[in-house]
């Protein structure tokens, strides 16, 4: 009588036992695939807009488009390697990205290349760094780590509750010499969020929201160009070709979209009227090429985004895992912040800034940085869904053997 052998157990029935159906994968499949659905709204709308300046600078119309794409691949590149990292490497290494950060920050200073009046970009041979963008990572994973190794000292007195404050003070300084508000900016109102949710005291929180804003105030006070951009914002149709003048382009670009855009490729305000319209401008062209509805998807898709960054960090601090929780709290911080300045910036709700939208313009610097970003989420989640979850060794082959002689005479 024959006997079957037992069926082997894989890793994956295994996994697919230990988790319900609805998240059978060992990662986020929505996280992808919203990440690879912005970079290719990011490519085509980069070209479209960058074609009249590429021509204008480079005489090759596709000069920028062919530099984004590279840019691309190498922003999946490095979150492919990014996920291939675990996050104990994060939890240890944090102090010492910071001290990178720094680093960064000082050597912009000392041997950075100035462009339009601010000096906030490292040349390595063909290779072109914005400094902030890493040191905009790089000081949240330290504030999480920091978060986690002094967590009662922060919600209990308020000496630790000022220490992450001058690390952030001794960043915003080095970013105010390149100059660089608008990423100060953005650093503030993270690090005001995780303190928040890492429990600071409430009276804490609101003396430094309201520090932060009359350092801000004060900033653009005593800063002409700063209150020029003020007065801009304020009534750009007052000097509609001076002070006023790419803010004005961009709100043509808006109200041009109308509903659903003038269509791919037929935007006028990319022909050489607005500056920068295929980086910190890229919605204005997006929003007069698609209108309403094209701006719309972006903004549901960047929410979708932020939304699962928060719900990662919610999943982590139920499964104890204080670090990661703040990781994903401050990247999805960070991405709708942003978001919100850039659009704000471009459609005249905020004063003009140099921010960059997130996984959408023109720059490596940020595609890459971000894109990291999202694999560092990608890579909390898994490690969240694996679990517990360890590959059953193959079972060894039975090996037959000969019977013996008395057993060969029983038969």
């Amino acid at each position: 009588m024959s006997q079957t052998a037992p069926k082997q157990t894989s890793l994956a029935d295994l996994f697919s036992s230990k988790h319900d159906a609805q998240s059978a994968r060992p990662y986020n499949l929505w996280l992808v695939l919203i990440s690879i659905t912005l970079l290719s709204i990011s490519f085509v709308i980069v070209t479209s807009a960058s074609i009249p300046e590429a021509v204008r600078i480079h005489d090759n119309p596709f000069h920028f488009a062919i530099r984004h794409g590279i840019y691309i691949g190498l922003a999946l590149i490095a979150a492919m390697i990014t996920l291939n990292i675990p996050m104990q490497f994060w939890r240890f290494m944090n102090p010492y990205l910071l001290f990178l950060a720094v680093g960064l920050l000082v050597s912009v200073l000392i041997i950075g290349r100035e462009v339009n009046g601010s000096t906030r970009w490292l040349v390595v041979g063909p290779i072109t760094i914005q400094a902030a963008e890493p040191a905009k990572l790089f000081f949240f994973c330290y504030l999480a780590g920091y978060l986690v190794r002094r967590y009662e000292q922060v919600t209990e007195n308020l000496k630790g509750f000022l220490k992450p404050l001058l690390v952030f003070f001794v960043l915003a300084i080095l970013l105010l010499m390149q100059p660089d508000l608008g990423t100060v900016i953005v650093m503030f109102a993270t690090t005001l969020a995780l303190l928040f949710l890492a429990g600071a005291k409430l009276w804490q929180f609101f003396a430094l929201g309201f520090t932060g804003i009359a350092a801000v105030v004060s900033l653009i006070v005593y800063s002409d160009y700063r209150m020029k951009r003020i007065t801009a914002f304020l009534d750009p149709w007052a000097d509609p070709f001076g002070s006023g003048y790419q803010l004005t382009q961009s709100l043509m670009a808006f109200g041009r979209g109308s509903w659903f855009g003038q269509g791919l490729g037929n935007s006028v305000q990319k022909l050489n009227f607005l500056p920068e319209a295929h980086t910190d401008f890229i919605m204005a062209i997006l929003a007069e090429e698609l209108g309403f509805m094209g701006i719309l998807t972006i903004l549901v898709l960047i929410l979708w985004m932020v939304v699962i960054a928060l719900r990662i960090g919610n999943k982590a601090l139920t499964n104890e895992r204080p670090f990661d929780a703040f990781v994903a709290y401050g990247i999805g911080v960070w991405f709708s912040f942003q978001t919100a300045v850039n659009l704000g910036a471009a459609s005249g709700i905020l004063p003009t800034k140099g921010l960059t939208l997130p996984l959408v313009s023109y720059g490596g610097s940020s595609l890459i940085i971000m894109s990291v970003a999202v694999a560092i989420l990608v890579r909390i989640d898994f490690e969240m869904r694996v679990a517990g979850v360890q590959a059953i060794p193959k079972k060894r082959k039975r090996t037959v053997k000969p019977p013996t002689d008395m057993e060969a005479e029983h038969a």
